[in-house]
């Protein structure tokens, strides 16, 4: 850090200094001068971040101690983006006496993953514009300057996140007596299953992605629009036997974690009436599903719209069955619809309305008749929201395992989760180093230190943060302990 600090006061205030002329030779040139700054100081940030990553390399070949039986092999060059650029820097490739290991011991402590040349920094600008945009602008934004990474390595990096479970962190738990689920999905086109032309005939071509939250009431904002409290999102793309088990288990999980359950006497589920929604009335207590009125409302203009002139008349009658609690005046009403209709598509689509209400009675009732006015589903527009916004809305297509990975990070993001605590969340750290010795140094070798230090700064060790060499000190105390450890 401290020799490019000392070449940028040569060379960059230099630079800086003709930047600046320039300017006030033409002010118009505004953009100009901010680029040129911005260059030199992204420059002088990539220089020390140099510096500091080759200073380890350096201890570890110097200090013996701090490498109790590795050897060095030779000095290799690598190269990492990082959100201010590439940088380029030399790392000593070691090898172990006794087992033969060859490792850049460096690298290791500094926990760069082996092939691994992005650093998480570049990987949270890359995940915080691809959740909202495209793959593309993703690897465009990796860098403040103008590097990019490809598509397809974001997609990649997208393909490989893992996402940690939803739970409540906080010791405290809510006390509220009804809790409310809404449940919906979105319809993904797919490009192909696990890899390019693998989509066969009969042809495949959509997947759909689960969308699940839970809210504990509806709350209004300033402007007069219903807010959802508390509300905590669950989705992915969850197939297979154990697919929507796996789905309602996690939303029961967050739920005994958040929630106080002892406490609470009723939870509605709120949804369409599909089988994997009503599922979760099995797997969380005192669950109850509430047909969502909107679907309710489209089957039963569905089965009415032909009736021309007694179409109005006959859906106020199919209401008032509803609200009378009539489940046999409802099957009455729909076949004497049947009985006027000819057309055996309009007679298909009666059928399929008349079992839809049927079959979802006792959900239709407790939305109608109800007295609890929080009971509405506002799954639509959630999926819109959460999900249409970024993957169906525009013409993509999409693999099952990458629309899995991107609702999860779509839902990830609504939940206000970190981007930056995603990305070291993937990362696996390699264990401390069990009853590592504490390193401490006399005052003799502190002084021997100090004068290096004076000698190597010049000028600018007289700067306090510069003064006292204990960051080197630090440095060489986690490298034994680090070392030791592995």
């Amino acid at each position: 850090m401290f020799n490019s600090i000392q070449q940028f006061q040569q060379e960059g205030v230099k630079r800086l200094y003709k930047i600046f002329q320039e300017y006030s030779d033409d002010p118009s040139k505004l953009t100009e001068m901010v680029r040129s700054v911005s260059n030199e100081m992204n420059k002088l940030g990539r220089d020390i971040i140099k510096e500091e990553w080759e200073s380890y390399d350096e201890l570890l070949r110097q200090h013996r101690g701090c490498r109790k039986g590795w050897s060095i092999v030779r000095k290799d060059p690598v190269t990492r983006m990082t959100s201010l650029g590439s940088i380029t820097y030399n790392r000593t490739l070691f090898i172990h006496k006794e087992t033969g290991s060859r490792l850049y011991l460096a690298d290791q402590f500094l926990d760069f993953e082996k092939r691994e040349f992005i650093t998480e920094d570049a990987k949270t600008r890359i995940c915080e514009e691809a959740v909202e945009s495209c793959y593309r602008k993703g690897g465009n934004n990796a860098c403040i300057n103008d590097e990019f990474v490809t598509k397809e390595t974001v997609m990649n990096i997208l393909h490989s996140l893992k996402f940690p479970e939803i739970v409540n962190t906080s010791k405290e738990t809510r006390k509220v007596k009804t809790l409310y689920i809404d449940a919906d999905e979105d319809h993904v086109s797919l490009q192909y299953l696990e890899k390019k032309g693998d989509l066969k005939k009969p042809r495949q071509n959509t997947v759909m992605p689960y969308i699940v939250y839970v809210y504990d009431g509806v709350d209004t904002e300033e402007d007069g629009r219903p807010k959802l409290k508390n509300i905590k999102y669950f989705g992915g793309v969850y197939e297979g036997s154990n697919g929507v088990k796996t789905l309602w288990e996690e939303v029961n999980t967050y739920i005994k974690s958040e929630y106080d359950v002892e406490e609470i006497e009723q939870i509605y589920i709120n949804g369409d009436g599909a089988a994997w929604i009503k599922a979760g009335t099995k797997y969380i207590d005192k669950a109850k599903f509430v047909l969502d009125k909107y679907h309710m409302y489209e089957y039963i203009v569905a089965a009415t719209s032909h009736l021309e002139d007694s179409k109005e008349d006959a859906i106020a009658e199919i209401y008032r069955s509803i609200h009378r609690k009539k489940k046999w005046l409802a099957e009455s009403i729909f076949d004497r619809i049947l009985a006027v209709t000819d057309k055996e598509t309009k007679r298909n689509a009666v059928e399929r309305s008349k079992n839809y209400i049927l079959g979802n009675w006792s959900g239709i009732l407790l939305s109608m008749t109800g007295k609890d006015k929080n009971i509405k589903c506002s799954a639509e527009g959630h999926v819109s929201h959460v999900y249409s916004d970024r993957m169906s809305s525009r013409p993509l297509g999409w693999s099952k395992h990458g629309a899995d990975r991107m609702a999860r990070l779509r839902i990830y993001w609504k939940n206000g989760g970190n981007i930056l605590e995603l990305i070291r969340y993937q990362d696996k750290k390699l264990p401390k180093a069990v009853g590592a010795e504490e390193v401490i140094y006399s005052a003799s070798q502190m002084i021997a230190m100090e004068n290096k230090n004076r000698m190597k700064l010049g000028s600018t060790a007289d700067l306090p943060t510069y003064s006292i060499p204990y960051p080197q000190i630090k440095k060489i105390a986690a490298l034994k302990s680090h070392i030791w450890g592995l």
